[in-house]
């Protein structure tokens, strides 16, 4: 299951533009919590940590626990203003997710075995044409990652997302296709050579015709 990140909140009872300024100069970052059929709350965060937590990386698909006046709520992070010079946190909106929930997030996808796959070892090379996967997910299991085996891929194989096996109770938010997710793809310098090869054939094919209608002119 895909990590936690906690974090401690408090109300906050001032809104509006200036009031905002005012709390990120006291070292604060002013955020929301909405949804799960209950009244939006403000909060404010403390910033080194709100950064942080954002920098990290993958933040809008990170399952948060923020602490409220002794209460927990499980949230995910579902917008983020940064700024666009110092790149700072200015203000977030978190989605309270109840019990139950499900969320569409797009999870990293990673590859084993591949020592396994024949294509790889004859020089293929391995084209990521996804490296995340959107999918839906219960809100309390959602994965890390999903994981791709390449055992047994020749060149120009690939993978689509039916051959990857999803945690239970979460699938492709895309479900009207079998969509492909990595092939193995020939390296360049093979694939110029074989083309070459073939433009060789057929001007020998070419070559070899012309001799033979000389030759049958001159029979005549």
């Amino acid at each position: 299951m895909a990590e936690i990140v906690n974090l401690i909140a408090e109300k906050r009872d001032r809104a509006g533009k200036g009031a905002a300024r005012a709390i990120r100069r006291e070292g604060r970052v002013p955020a929301v919590i909405y949804g799960g059929k209950e009244d939006a709350q403000p909060i404010t965060m403390d910033h080194k940590t709100l950064t942080k937590a954002y920098h990290d990386g993958r933040f809008l698909s990170t399952l948060c626990n923020v602490e409220l006046d002794g209460k927990d709520t499980r949230v995910i992070p579902r917008d983020v203003q940064v700024h666009p010079v110092s790149e700072e946190v200015l203000h977030v909106d978190f989605l309270r997710l109840s019990k139950g929930a499900r969320v569409e997030i797009f999870v990293s996808v990673r590859y084993i075995n591949e020592e396994e796959s024949p294509g790889l070892k004859q020089g293929g090379v391995l084209n990521v044409v996804r490296h995340e996967v959107e999918i839906s997910a219960p809100a309390d299991a959602i994965p890390e990652e999903i994981v791709g085996d390449l055992t047994g891929l020749n060149m120009n194989d690939g993978l689509h997302i039916s051959d990857f096996k999803l945690p239970e109770g979460c699938r492709p938010t895309i479900t009207d296709r079998d969509f492909t997710v990595m092939t193995v793809a020939a390296p360049s310098g093979l694939a110029i050579e074989e083309d070459e090869a073939g433009e060789g054939e057929e001007g020998a094919e070419g070559e070899e015709g012309a001799e033979g209608e000389q030759g049958s002119s001159e029979d005549r």
